[in-house]
């Protein structure tokens, strides 16, 4: 029941290779309001990975060689991107290089995709903090902002150290992995099974002290795209790990997320914002979460009591996306899923097409088809 999407989403991606050569798609910004489309540019934000990602999806999924030569066609710019250091400073290393040089890897055995990602996994873990225990979200060592910050959306970036750690046998990438986590654990997630976005230490020190958000409603709210990140993270830190600690922790969170789904399944950008005629959605929240809940499902025992309340949320969410959120009945557009947000209190795409939900949704479509489970791990 999923094969007219993909096949929707295999055309729309070569499309958009054929008019935009050489180019990564990035979020529309104010000016675009209303228009619907990407802005397409050079590689040199934290989201250029999902459309390499999708190329490989596509190509797995169907073996068009078209997408494989794309795809493998950006390992230069990647390459080129890690040697002159062009805009990492952050933590979103593990984001572009999974989706590139990791998936490259994994699908042609490319031994060159193999060290560059294993090169930007070093790159990953200079962000390492020891005072803190965790790994720096943003900016450069000692900001003055954010020399103490983590964030949730790492835990998806963590997936890059636990692979070199497979590669090499180095013990220092599962380390800081698995310190990562744990501290995410116990920091960003809260009693009720509800997620801060951000969380601040004194980085002198490592005193916690408070939780955050960049993203949500407020600080105390619970943002859904971070929730979605918290899903799907710990419950691949599980699979890394074996620690029973972050798979209970991916369920409850999941949980959490579908009490709060309305009617049609698909999440609105936050779960404590006022819901009027207008509130944006998050499209992408949802495709995240659909991603994290299929693979809980291959995580969970067969008795599991969750798994029937979690399979039946994945189909109720996949079929809501494709019926009234994707793009299937809009030959022309240039992305996959409308109504994603992502900066909504600083009117950054409140309401438009985001690349990474793109990529989650194409990843939970072909998983469904065909067991196709992306590229986060063997």
């Amino acid at each position: 029941m999923w094969e007219r999407a993909i096949e929707d989403a295999m055309t729309k991606i070569k499309r958009n290779i054929e008019r935009y050569p050489g180019l990564f798609p990035h979020i529309a910004g104010k000016e675009a309001a209303g228009e619907k489309r990407y802005e397409w540019g050079a590689n040199e934000d934290w989201i250029e990975g999902f459309y390499t990602g999708m190329m490989w999806l596509g190509f797995e999924y169907g073996g068009d060689a078209s997408l494989r030569e794309a795809a493998a066609s950006q390992l230069d710019s990647y390459r080129e991107r890690l040697e002159k250091h062009i805009c990492l400073d952050h933590h979103d290393i593990g984001f572009l290089y999974s989706l590139s040089a990791v998936a490259q890897w994994r699908v042609l055995k490319d031994e060159g995709a193999r060290e560059l990602a294993l090169r930007a996994a070093d790159k990953l873990l200079q962000r390492w903090r020891p005072r803190i225990g965790a790994i720096q979200a943003w900016g450069v060592r000692d900001d003055p902002e954010n020399g103490g910050r983590i964030i949730i959306d790492c835990l998806m970036n963590l997936p890059l150290l636990f692979w070199a750690y497979e590669q090499t046998g180095e013990r220092r990438y599962y380390d800081v992995a698995y310190r990562h986590a744990h501290i995410s654990r116990r920091y960003l997630v809260r009693g009720d099974d509800s997620s801060y976005h951000t969380f601040y230490f004194d980085p002198q020190n490592g005193n916690a002290l408070r939780g955050g958000t960049h993203q949500g409603y407020r600080d105390g709210s619970t943002w859904t795209r971070g929730q979605a990140w918290g899903i799907y993270g710990f419950a691949l830190c599980f699979r890394y790990t074996k620690d029973v600690q972050f798979l209970e922790t991916s369920k409850r969170m999941a949980r959490y997320f579908i009490e709060r789904l309305p009617e049609d399944g698909v999440v609105y950008w936050d779960f404590d914002v006022p819901i009027e005629p207008d509130t944006p959605r998050d499209s992408s929240a949802s495709a995240i979460v659909a991603c994290g809940l299929l693979e809980l499902l291959d995580l969970l025992e067969g008795g599991d009591p969750d798994r029937a309340l979690f399979a039946d949320a994945v189909q109720r969410k996949m079929k809501s996306l494709v019926d009234h959120y994707s793009t299937v009945r809009l030959p022309d557009a240039e992305g996959l899923l409308q109504h994603g947000s992502y900066h909504v209190r600083g009117g950054r795409g409140p309401d438009d097409y985001m690349i990474w939900g793109d990529y989650y949704y194409l990843e939970a479509l072909v998983r469904l088809s065909k067991g196709i489970k992306g590229y986060w791990y063997e």
